[in-house]
């Protein structure tokens, strides 16, 4: 009898031949042109996965490998939970946009920086504004805003156009983390802004928003994206966290007397090489890095095996799309 492959055998068949391993006759018998074994290219019920059984782990991200998964086990329906969405502030009067830095005037890094890295941490983007130094104007975008977490640059300090903190007082934040032992980026801050039910959110803002104060300084944001961004909208999604791995540094590494360290490195075979530029201003260490070693205070010896922290980019699954700066077939280079 002929059968299609993947068709429903027939009562009591005991195997299968390829059409390729046997011939039929001209009298319409078949004949194997090897060894045929009971069994042989039948696959039998519950080989893949058993009624009952547990395909995946609660948290796993919805890659197109899980919807063909989930579709030819039979579901019509997966219950997931939403990215997260994010609108990135941008503060300061002192920001270029273009061209290059002037006298008393830089060139924003976070602004172009900031959205991609944001969507490699698995949020959506809703908005990116440039506020400068005006109270009044960020006062307004943080008790109007509908996005889940709001991440502000810079004005995270106790300067003269500092706005963060007096206005988080203003709107009766509560502050969960304000500043850290850690270099760069020790005034970062995450707080928890009260919801339209509470009378200082926006009309559709009545779930529980988050605001991630991140430095101005661009390394010491990244700084804060890794530890306080990060752990955040991975809560928020529902994804578990990576498990953390130690790597032991090829070369010394000064460090801070009393706070942690944070240094670009690049992982060659079993070691971490720590890169330079790697003061609180500058990204061209963290450019090239695949990930920050954490530097105990007073700094470490080579040899030492110390925890990595992986870059979005770097860890396995992440495609290039996802990142906002190409797809799978595009090319994205420096001219």
């Amino acid at each position: 009898m002929r059968i299609a492959t993947g068709a429903r055998i027939p009562r009591d068949t005991t195997a299968v031949i390829r059409s390729e391993h046997g011939h039929v006759d001209g009298k319409g018998r078949l004949h194997a042109q090897r060894e045929v074994v009971p069994g042989q290219d039948i696959r039998p019920r519950g080989q893949e996965c058993r009624a009952g059984e547990r395909l995946l782990p609660s948290g796993t991200l919805v890659t197109p490998a899980v919807l063909g998964l989930a579709a030819a086990a039979g579901y019509d329906t997966l219950y997931v939970a939403a990215r997260p969405r994010v609108e990135v502030l941008v503060l300061g009067d002192e920001l270029l946009t273009k061209g290059l830095p002037q006298d008393g005037l830089i060139r924003d890094a976070l602004g172009p920086m900031l959205p991609p890295w944001v969507r490699a941490l698995g949020a959506e983007v809703t908005a990116v504004r440039r506020l400068g130094d005006d109270a009044e104007a960020l006062y307004e975008a943080l008790a109007t805003s509908t996005a889940e977490v709001l991440v502000t640059t810079g004005g995270t300090a106790s300067g003269p156009v500092d706005h963060v903190h007096p206005t988080l007082r203003r709107l009766g934040a509560e502050l969960l983390v304000d500043g850290v032992a850690v270099r760069p980026g020790h005034p970062m801050l995450l707080a928890r802004l009260p919801s339209g039910e509470e009378g200082a959110g926006g009309a559709d803002s009545a779930g529980v928003r988050h605001l991630v104060g991140l430095p101005g300084n661009p390394l010491a944001a990244v700084s804060g994206l890794l530890t306080l961004a990060e752990p955040l909208l991975r809560g928020l999604a529902s994804r578990p966290a990576a498990e953390p791995y130690t790597a032991p540094l090829r070369a010394d590494v000064h460090g801070h007397p009393q706070d942690t360290r944070l240094v670009p490195v690049v992982l060659r075979g079993e070691h971490a090489i720590p890169l330079h530029y790697n003061g609180p201003a500058m990204l061209r260490g963290i450019a090239v890095a695949d990930g920050l070693a954490v530097i105990p205070p007073g700094g470490a010896r080579r040899g030492r095996e110390l925890e990595i922290l992986d870059l979005p980019w770097t860890e396995p699954g992440v495609l290039p799309g996802e990142l906002g700066i190409g797809g799978p077939d595009d090319e994205v280079c420096f001219t």
